[in-house]
């Protein structure tokens, strides 16, 4: 149920850091469900929308993932090089543009088809992105270049092909746990055998 804008008003912002992303502190009031007035404090980082896509090549019943270097994840203890689907920020650019553009740089693979799923907050407690979600069938004569990130980016991605149920007790085991390629995996199975050949525009259920 939508609740009403007037329920939230901002009191002020400051912005405490305003690097690589802006971090903005927030007094706000806010009436809750009984009516009363809080005066609350919160933090959020402002991040540009991003999207992400699971590429799943039907004949060989695979999924094509990359792994890299994640330092949140290194600061956190956990295993750094992350094993994720493709994925990057929008730069501007058309979800669907932008998706294509970060499948080439990362995997080497030029995308026929690229099907809008959905789009999702992941965490929506302390940050603004929005993510967009694709799927798109591939083969392996749609892959025209090595892929690996860019070269005056850094960038450091190695390219895995993985048989689509391994993936998925990867899940279990805890060697994939980045939430947006758990979420692709997992649609994936529900959609096995499915042709991602839907109407355009029309998102897939």
């Amino acid at each position: 149920m939508m609740q009403p804008k007037s329920r939230v008003k901002i009191a002020g912002e400051e912005t405490l850091s305003n690097g690589w992303t802006r971090l903005s502190s927030y007094l706000l009031d806010y009436i809750d469900r009984k009516g009363a007035t809080h005066r609350l404090k919160r933090e959020v980082y402002h991040r540009t929308p991003a999207a992400c896509i699971l590429l799943y090549d039907p004949k060989r019943d695979l999924v094509v993932l990359v792994r890299q270097f994640r330092l949140a994840v290194h600061l956190n203890g956990d295993p750094a090089w992350m094993i994720e689907v493709p994925a990057g920020l929008l730069d501007d650019d058309h979800p669907e543009a932008a998706i294509r553009r970060e499948a080439m740089e990362e995997t080497g693979y030029r995308l026929r088809d690229a099907r809008f799923l959905f789009k999702s907050y992941t965490s929506p407690g302390a940050v603004t992105e929005v993510v967009h979600f694709f799927a798109a069938l591939i083969d392996t004569a749609d892959r025209v270049a090595e892929g690996g990130g860019l070269d005056e980016e850094h960038e450091d991605i190695e390219v895995l092909e993985i048989p689509l149920d391994e993936a998925a007790a990867m899940i279990e085991t805890g060697e994939i746990f980045d939430v947006k390629t758990i979420v692709l995996l997992q649609w994936a199975l529900l959609n096995r055998g499915k042709a991602l050949t839907q109407p355009e525009g029309e998102t897939f259920r």
